[in-house]
C-alpha cells in the first residue's frame, strides 16, 4: 500500500500543466485530493474534490480551505502550484503585467499558506510544497516580471520555515528548470536562440514524482529546497 494512502492533498493550479500532473499522480498513490483552479468544473466524489477557485482572491481561497476542510478535514500535503508565466523586456512590461505575475506566482501561494497552515500548525503535522522555478534564484533576460515573483516566493518559503519550526508543519520549496508545459507555446523556444529545446525540458510528471518522493517522506525528514534541471 501506498505511503500516501488515505492522506489529504489539496493542489492549486490542478487543472493544467504540473498541478495537473502532480493532482493525478497524488490520485494514483490513493491521496484523497483537492484540486483547485480557475478552469477546473466543480465535481465530488469520495476520494476527489473539485473546486473552481482563483487563489489570488482572498475570499475564493477561504472558500476553497473551508470546502475542503468539510470534505476530507485538514490536509497532510498542500501544493501550491499555480502560477503564471511572462517572457517579457522590462521596458516591453507595463505595470500591469508586473502586478498580474505578483499577484498569480506571490499573492496567491501567501493566501494558500496563510489559509491552511493554521489548521496543519493546530494538528502539528503536514507538509507545505511550494513549486518554485529556477528563476528564483537565477537571473535570464526577459523575466524581469517572473523573476521579481519567484525571488518573492522563495522569500516567502523561507520566511515560512522559520516561522514553522518545531512546530510539525513542514516547508518544502521545489524549483524546476525549463518545463515542457502549455505555458511555452506563445514562446516557442525551439525557434529562440539560447532556449532550452522543449524535447530537452523537464516533463510535468518528472516534478510530479519529486512531490510523490517529498511527500511520502517519513515526519522526521525535512527537505528545505530541492532544485530539478533537464540533464
Amino acid at each position: 500500500m501506498s505511503l500516501l494512502a488515505g492522506r489529504v492533498a489539496v493542489v492549486t493550479g490542478a487543472s493544467r500543466g504540473i498541478g495537473l500532473a502532480v493532482a493525478t499522480a497524488l490520485r494514483r498513490e490513493g491521496a484523497r485530493v483537492v484540486g483547485a483552479s480557475r478552469r477546473l468544473e466543480p465535481a465530488r466524489s469520495d476520494t476527489h474534490l473539485q473546486v473552481r477557485c482563483d487563489v489570488t482572491d482572498e475570499t475564493q481561497v477561504a472558500q476553497l480551505a473551508e470546502a475542503a476542510r468539510a470534505a476530507f478535514g485538514w490536509p497532510d500535503l498542500v501544493v501550491n502550484a499555480a502560477g503564471s508565466f511572462l517572457l517579457a523586456p522590462l521596458e516591453q512590461t507595463s505595470a500591469a503585467d508586473f502586478d498580474a505575475q505578483l499577484a498569480a506566482n506571490l499573492r496567491g501561494p501567501f493566501l494558500v499558506a496563510r489559509a491552511f497552515l493554521p489548521g496543519m500548525r493546530a494538528r502539528a503535522s503536514g507538509r507545505l510544497i511550494t513549486i518554485g522555478s529556477v528563476a528564483d534564484h537565477r537571473a535570464f533576460p526577459e523575466n524581469a516580471a517572473y523573476a521579481a515573483s519567484k525571488y518573492g516566493l522563495r522569500g516567502l518559503h523561507q520566511v515560512l520555515r522559520e516561522e514553522l519550526k518545531g512546530s510539525g508543519v513542514l516547508c518544502t520549496l521545489l524549483s524546476p528548470g525549463p518545463t515542457d508545459t502549455a505555458m511555452w507555446d506563445p514562446v516557442d523556444p525551439d525557434r529562440r536562440e539560447g532556449f532550452t529545446p522543449r524535447a530537452k525540458m523537464l516533463r510535468a510528471e518528472d516534478v510530479a514524482d519529486s512531490v510523490l518522493w517529498i511527500a511520502s517522506r517519513p515526519a522526521h525528514i525535512d527537505m528545505d529546497w530541492i532544485r530539478l534541471g533537464p540533464a
